[in-house]
């Protein structure tokens, strides 16, 4: 079932996620559904509280990228097969020369911005049958999982750009808090109160 996606300005998104259990009410059909949401907008990655559940659960698929003239032939071929759920997440290092490159997000459509972040990482999840893993990711897919790990712990892209590039993107997040965006997919907003 495809969800509403969040958008910029609902308190979920600033929310700090909270651990589930394998005893979490549907989750597999939860996952199911986020796959289904994310596809349906095009998105690489999706995060629980983008559908207004604040858990640490995320999830991406990185084979959009593996076409991605930009990138090596070896990390393409890498990204053809990454499909990953991340649930409980928690990063344990964050290392590596920073590399900016342009990001956007599903819950603030149409604003797109260059965010550095570090080349290599080391995180501890669960997967989807809640089998406990500690691995190592870089390049792409460091930064896709960077972004949706960040969103868990209630930071947004926008977080990570200059006041002078927050300043010029002011009025496009007001617009998305208020509905005055259209997006392809289907979005929930956040609609300021007493307008």
């Amino acid at each position: 079932m495809i969800l509403p996606v969040i958008g910029y300005g609902d308190p979920v998104l600033r929310t700090v996620c909270e651990e589930i259990s394998a005893a979490y009410p549907d989750l597999k059909q939860l996952i199911a559904n986020m796959f289904e949401t994310m596809y349906n907008a095009s998105g690489v990655g999706l995060a629980a509280p983008q559908i207004g559940l604040p858990i640490r659960l995320f999830i991406v698929d990185l084979e959009p990228f593996s076409d991605d003239e930009d990138l090596s032939e070896a990390e393409r071929s890498n990204l053809g097969d990454f499909k990953k759920v991340f649930i409980n997440a928690k990063m344990l290092k964050e290392e590596g020369e920073e590399w900016a490159f342009n990001e956007g997000c599903l819950s603030i459509p149409d604003v797109r911005e260059d965010v550095y972040r570090h080349e290599r990482i080391t995180i501890e999840y669960y997967d989807e049958n809640f089998v406990k893993k500690t691995q190592d990711f870089s390049g792409m897919a460091a930064r896709v999982i960077q972004h949706e790990y960040d969103h868990i712990e209630g930071v947004l892209f926008t977080d990570h750009v200059s006041t002078l590039k927050k300043q010029m993107i002011k009025k496009r997040l007001l617009n998305i808090m208020e509905g005055k965006i259209r997006a392809d997919y289907k979005m929930k907003f956040f609609a300021k109160k007493g307008r």
